[in-house]
């Protein structure tokens, strides 16, 4: 790892805690949180799947992490305790106008979104998520994007972990003052092969490129 980049990542990790946090004892090791919203859809599927990513993030990089499952409700004060948020699914979803107001807050004050569409959820994502960014829209990355050669290369961009639709992967962003605050993978779900390699029966190699994948999403968050 560069030295630029693993001290951007000890600075970055140290401002995610409030000092009232740090006072408390409560840790500052870094957490994903899986994000949880209405309409129907299963926003609560395979839950193994961030803990293995922070194991391997733990594995490969310098950054303090606490691995687990945990979920927070966009209207719960513990939205805002969380830099990384984690998004998934394959059917419906519903954001309420307060939801709406809040995600978008915490976005702007330096929150991070990542959604993977399980196959099922792409069209009410775009919609929902279109509110909190009225008059935007999600624009694709170009495979030059710094969060595909940050930590590993992913050359062509997002990788393509599971076939469904037989269509090319893809990656989308919304930024706010020059930031990308939500990333969205499509045709792609590297967020499967997080799971135990029993759950979809991927191979080792897919579920490498999958777990590498998403340290370079993590890594990009906690350091631009």
């Amino acid at each position: 790892m560069k030295r630029p980049v693993l001290i951007a990542l000890l600075i970055g990790i140290f401002l995610q805690v409030p000092l009232a946090a740090q006072s408390k004892g409560i840790s500052s090791a870094f957490k994903i949180a899986r994000l949880k919203y209405s309409g129907g859809g299963d926003w609560y599927n395979d839950p193994q799947g961030e803990a293995n990513l922070l194991t391997f993030i733990r594995e490969q990089t310098l950054i303090q992490v606490e691995p687990g499952y945990e979920f927070v409700d966009m209207t719960s004060e513990k939205l805002f305790t969380y830099p990384f948020l984690f998004l998934t699914g394959h059917g419906n979803m519903t954001f309420s106008e307060e939801e709406v107001r809040r995600l978008r807050t915490y976005l702007e004050n330096g929150g991070f979104l990542y959604a993977d569409d399980d196959y099922g959820m792409d069209k009410s994502f775009r919609r929902e998520i279109g509110k909190v960014f009225p008059g935007d829209e999600l624009r694709e990355l170009p495979f030059s994007y710094g969060m595909y050669h940050c930590q590993f290369e992913f050359p062509n961009g997002p990788p393509k972990t599971h076939e469904h639709d037989g269509k090319p992967p893809q990656g989308f962003g919304f930024f706010h003052n020059g930031r990308l605050v939500v990333y969205y993978t499509y045709e792609s779900n590297p967020s499967d092969a997080w799971n135990d390699a029993s759950v979809h029966g991927d191979s080792p190699e897919k579920r490498e490129e999958a777990l590498r994948f998403g340290t370079n999403i993590v890594v990009w968050a906690l350091t631009h």
